[in-house]
């Protein structure tokens, strides 16, 4: 089961010698264990400051943040982080790369017990994701999109409650992108854990997500949210569906009232 995520009253101020800036404003969320969340809005909404606070890496200048009903001070537990960079080890194996984090925490890479079980779950790691063959592999022999494949299975190691995504797919060419959602979506239905998606893919959030979150310009503050009724497992071709067309027009919709989007 999921995390469960709570935001109450969020404010987010940044003080700087030039002057303070306001990130957030008044944000109240609550997010459900194993649900799919995307925030998607404008640059320098703060969608990135809030999956810093939720991580934990930053403090809210107000408000209260709980994670599974407790206020947290400090990094969360059980929580995972996939940035757009997949900041993979240029010098450690594919395979040294997916079990790094539990290195990191002492587990199992110097324990002849469990070393094993934990290589043979991050091989079936990353055979889900299409890299089966490519264990003893290195970082620059791998395209951008598998690089970001295994940064995926790097998280996914750890078994994470929480998985929190910072527009992982932002520099990926469209087939690539397409290909990483699928495979993404079936890690999180196999998995069950919760992930908050930033992204400014309006197109990207609804094919995700239970739940997509609209954030206005800087001071970020919620719009409106959106539940996602498509059905699962989800593939492309559930672009072409009436709803998702209608999901998506929606959600450009309120950009446009808001003067984000420019009338065509």
């Amino acid at each position: 089961m999921g995390t469960s995520i709570e935001l109450q009253r969020i404010e987010k101020v940044f003080y700087t010698k030039s002057g303070n800036v306001q990130a957030l404003q008044n944000i109240n969320l609550k997010i459900k264990p194993g649900e799919f969340l995307s925030i998607v809005g404008p640059s320098g909404c703060g969608k990135s400051t809030i999956m810093r606070l939720i991580a934990g890496l930053d403090q809210s200048t107000d408000g209260t943040l709980k994670i599974n009903g407790s206020t947290i001070s400090g990094v969360a537990g059980d929580m995972a982080v996939v940035f757009q960079r997949d900041v993979l080890l240029e010098w450690k194996t594919i395979l040294q790369n997916v079990l790094f984090p539990l290195e990191l925490k002492g587990i199992t890479w110097f324990h002849r017990r469990n070393h094993q079980t934990n290589r043979s779950k991050a091989i079936d790691l990353l055979e889900a994701v299409g890299l089966k063959g490519f264990e003893d592999k290195y970082p620059h022999e791998l395209s951008g999109g598998m690089r970001q494949r295994v940064a995926i299975c790097r998280a996914l190691i750890q078994e994470p409650k929480l998985l929190l995504m910072d527009e992982p797919f932002g520099a990926l060419d469209a087939l690539t992108r397409e290909q990483m959602m699928t495979d993404l979506l079936k890690l999180s239905d196999k998995y069950g854990f919760t992930t908050v998606f930033i992204t400014h893919s309006i197109e990207e959030a609804v094919f995700l997500s239970d739940r997509v979150v609209v954030m206005s310009g800087r001071p970020g503050t919620i719009l409106e949210e959106f539940p996602i009724s498509l059905s699962r497992p989800r593939n492309g071709d559930v672009r072409t569906e009436g709803d998702f067309t209608s999901y998506v027009k929606q959600i450009r919709s309120v950009f446009k009232a808001q003067g984000i989007l420019a009338e065509v």
